[in-house]
């Protein structure tokens, strides 16, 4: 089991043990809001589990049927992720709706935000750790997981002043309305979380200072080469593929044009980890005077 593997792991444990502290405390409530807070943590447990399952199946080398790896696994669990939590604003609505028709009066309400504001540090602490993590492994399904836990941060901060100001004034209709708000804010982060990764299925390019550094360490390293075109990039998981057609003269061997693009190759991931390169050699009649030249 790789490292990604493990933190996924952790995040079902933590999020079990922060779901069991909301539940708590909307059990002690009746709050609809803590009721949107605990059962945005169910999506959160069921988003560690696909994210691990995506991470075990990315970490399996190339086959015979996937030749590229297995690296965009990651990208259908942020996905199944996002539809996860749009299913889980739905269903906050819905109790939002209930408890607008049939207000009920909050039970413990102290008691119950002091769990609440226990299980929120805890996700708090879990949330910086997992985009440290995501950062240096570059696993889209760990980011995903990251951004689920600043959400259930955002809105356990916003239903805790919700429910403080309802429990001060009485005021029964907040809760509902907070409810509400929470679910709006749910809806819009897995709508976000969805267009994001429909975007790695879909082969973007990486950022454009990411592609401004790979033409600079190209340019830098091409020393024999006359210019490199047709520039290409997308990413896939962990990877980013690179390919481009590096223009030499006519008449330079085989044996030398293999050099520079080892060199290129050499330099390039010295500074740009889990990068696939395929460099395409061309003879000089075939410059295009609009592609990186060589320094």
């Amino acid at each position: 089991m790789g490292k990604a593997e493990r933190i996924a792991g952790a995040g079902i444990a933590v999020g079990i043990l922060v779901l069991a502290l909301k539940a708590a405390a909307w059990w002690l409530t009746g709050s609809a809001a803590l009721f949107s807070d605990a059962l945005e943590s169910t999506v959160n447990i069921a988003a560690s589990m696909v994210a691990m399952a995506a991470l075990h199946l990315a970490a399996k080398p190339a086959d015979a049927n996937h030749p590229y790896g297995h690296d965009k696994a990651e990208f259908f669990a942020a996905v199944v992720e996002g539809v996860l939590i749009v299913v889980a604003a739905i269903s906050i609505f819905r109790h939002a709706w209930e408890v607008w028709q049939h207000p009920i009066a909050l039970d413990a309400p102290w008691r119950g935000l002091a769990l609440n504001a226990a299980a929120t540090v805890l996700n708090s602490i879990w949330a910086t750790y997992l985009f440290r993590s995501a950062h240096a492994l570059r696993s889209p399904a760990l980011a995903a997981d990251a951004r689920h836990l600043v959400t259930d941060v955002v809105t356990s901060l916003g239903v805790v002043a919700g429910v403080t100001l309802t429990a001060w004034t009485g005021e029964s209709a907040i809760d509902p309305i907070l409810a509400a708000l929470v679910g709006l804010h749910v809806l819009i982060s897995g709508a976000g979380m969805i267009r994001q990764s429909v975007g790695g299925l879909m082969d973007t390019a990486p950022e454009p200072v990411v592609l401004d550094r790979i033409r600079a360490l190209v340019a830098e390293h091409a020393s024999g080469a006359i210019e490199a075109h047709d520039l290409r990039t997308r990413h896939a998981g962990r990877l980013t593929f690179l390919d481009f057609h590096l223009v030499v003269p006519g008449a330079m061997t085989v044996a030398d044009s293999h050099a520079i693009c080892d060199r290129i190759e050499a330099g390039l991931k010295a500074e740009l980890d889990q990068l696939v390169i395929t460099i395409h050699v061309e003879p000089e009649i075939k410059a295009k005077q609009t592609g990186v030249p060589v320094l």
